[in-house]
């Protein structure tokens, strides 16, 4: 930034440009790259962090600098990459005070200690260049041009002046796409920018820049002149950009727009040069965290944080928290960028070696339009080969619509295709798929061990009365089978149910003593697919919940499936050898094997 007070009308200088961007072929890249690169973070987890640097001018200033405090920001972030989850670092331009040729080779032999080491983007600010991207050659873009970024695993190419590049990541197990704009943007550096997000369609964007929103009073920000050009040509109009950053302007601030789309778009200030030491090599992290749906800001100075014995200055501005600095935003990544399903799997990939049934909903006599029902009497085949299909049977006389075929399914399923149950109490209503009283799953006892598999789906809002609703059973009286210890000798030898609070609830009966072990889970989310496994290792039972084991485990020793000849039902469970209610909700893929798999084995692949 400048060194006067922010101006929401000052011009400031441009952006890059435009023409579809392919990355440089095997440029050398300047500067020696290290030996060897920092741990990566892990690419699957559902947390990752984005580095942020914002304007470093005064610590790259011919007439008196320090670039020490950058040089520990570096640091601080390779040495941390695997523990913070940093899947890359984006730089907001001002990179220098006056952009000669001397501060950008001052901050050249910064940035070497990152190259090859951490995939990063540097853009230009109005300190470094001057005018539009269409200025032509300068030191910053002999330093900072495509010629530096060839060899990076994530940079996919530039704009024709070079001034602009976009850069994918891996990271909670899809790619993302980051723009890394010039501070003044021509029609050119638009048409560009427009022509690689229409070449990544679908891919969750972050856009960078140098001069985008100023600050206004209570911590908000409002869309600088330049700001406004990339909102109205580009931002609002492409739902893939959520968040957008910049620097240029102090103090911090932030503001939420909503795009052409519906959907909210966070941009936010990021500069802190104003602070002491020049902003000492301030870092801002973003930690992302797809469990939970948010981003975690937090911001603070490597630099600083390592001195041993600071002075008042250097411990108040060593970490910042104030409501621009450390705050959290919320986003719903899953429904804004719903990620792409798997696809399907043969059914002699999902047949592993013990396995007893497996029963999918895509196949012939169980499909149809998306919602049309399906028939009394249709049979889902056990792809196992076993014998063990299931068939069709609707309780208590109830519409065709109380069983339909869906195409929804969880995106790790094999099978492209579900069933939506529609059961229900008062009055009672459902359908049950039952093996037939021959098949070998009645008869079956797991006494070496069993991992019992399906997917399932809760609607929203998840309405009417469904307490303990029965996913899947084994048919008949525990206590025909001499067992009294248990709730009721009419419930059934064994079942998966969800109770009121929707808990999983997962009773059985060993063959080896008159007990009940049950596992109970937390409440189950509505709305979306649901990974379930229990597995039993010949001695205890352990209940997984989208591949986490529950706390509410039984402590009991359990030893196989107490069966009595009985037919074994998917979408409900009998009480004194009658069903009431039925299952309500969508049941996907569902697998049993007579022996315990590990989670990594399990049908989410």
């Amino acid at each position: 930034m400048s060194d006067s007070s922010p101006s929401p009308g000052l011009a400031r200088r441009t952006l890059l440009q435009a023409a579809v961007g392919t990355p440089v072929a095997a440029a050398a890249v300047l500067g020696a790259q290290p030996a060897q690169a920092a741990e990566a973070a892990d690419a699957d987890s559902p947390r990752f962090t984005l580095a942020v640097v914002p304007d470093t001018q005064y610590l790259f200033d011919e007439g008196g600098s320090d670039p020490e405090p950058v040089r520990a920001t570096f640091r601080h972030v390779v040495e941390r990459r695997r523990e913070d989850g940093i899947v890359f670092l984006a730089h907001l331009g001002d990179v220098t005070e006056h952009g000669t040729a001397t501060e950008m080779r001052q901050a050249d032999d910064v940035f070497r200690t990152i190259d090859g080491r951490m995939p990063y983007s540097v853009l230009a600010g109005n300190h470094d260049v001057s005018g539009d991207d269409q200025r032509g050659d300068t030191p910053y873009l002999r330093t900072f041009g495509p010629r530096r970024f060839a060899r990076s695993a994530t940079y996919r190419g530039c704009s024709p002046d070079g001034y602009h590049s976009f850069h994918l990541f891996r990271a909670a197990g899809r790619q993302w796409l980051l723009l890394a704009l010039d501070w003044r943007v021509s029609d050119a550096g638009i048409a560009w920018t427009k022509s690689v997000l229409d070449a990544h369609r679908g891919l969750p964007t972050i856009l960078t820049t140098h001069d985008l929103v100023y600050p206004t009073d209570g911590g908000g920000a409002q869309l600088s002149d330049h700001g406004q050009r990339l909102w109205d040509q580009v931002i609002r109009r492409y739902d893939q950009i959520f968040l957008a950053l910049g620097g240029h302007y102090w103090p911090a601030g932030r503001t939420t727009l909503t795009n052409d789309h519906g959907h909210p778009v966070h941009l936010h200030i990021t500069n802190y040069q104003d602070r002491y030491y020049g902003g000492a090599g301030m870092l801002r992290y973003y930690a992302f965290d797809l469990a939970r749906g948010v981003i975690d800001v937090s911001t603070f100075s490597p630099w600083l944080q390592a001195r041993r014995d600071p002075t008042a200055l250097e411990a108040e501005t060593h970490e910042l928290t104030g409501d621009t600095d450390r705050f959290t935003v919320e986003l719903d990544f899953d429904s804004r960028f719903p990620p792409a399903p798997l696809p399907a799997l043969p059914a002699a990939k999902v047949v592993i070696p013990g396995t007893v049934a497996y029963w999918r909903f895509d196949g012939e006599g169980l499909t149809g339009a998306d919602g049309s029902p399906v028939a009394a009497g249709a049979v889902a085949r056990d792809l196992s080969g076993n014998g063990n299909d299931l068939t069709v049977t609707r309780l208590h006389d109830g519409p065709a619509d109380v069983l339909t075929f869906s195409a929804d399914h969880h995106r790790a399923a094999p099978g492209h295709g579900s069933l939506r149950f529609d059961g229900g109490q008062s009055p009672d209503r459902g359908a049950v798929l039952r093996t037939s009283a021959t098949a070998p799953l009645t008869r079956a006892r797991f006494e070496s061990g069993y991992t019992i598999e399906t997917f399932l789906k809760l609607p929203d809002p998840f309405t009417g009365d469904h307490a303990f609703m029965g996913i899947l059973s084994w048919e008949g009286r525990s206590g025909d089978a001499g067992k009294t210890s248990g709730w009721s000798p009419d419930e059934p030898t064994c079942s998966l149910n969800l109770s009121g609070e929707r808990f999983l609830q997962f009773v059985v009966y060993p063959v080896d003593r008159d007990a009940d072990p049950t596992s109970w889970s937390h409440a189950l989310p509505v709305g979306r697919w649901t990974h379930v496994a229990v597995v039993n290792d010949g001695r205890r039972t352990v209940v997984y919940v989208d591949g986490s084991r529950i706390a509410r485990n039984a402590a009991e020793d359990s030893r196989g499936i107490t069966t009595l000849g009985k037919p074994f039902a998917l979408g409900g469970t009998q009480f004194a050898e009658k069903y009431g209610q039925g299952y309500y909700g969508w049941l996907g893929d569902t697998r049993i094997v007579a022996r315990a798999l590990r989670p990594e084995e399990f049908l989410t692949r």
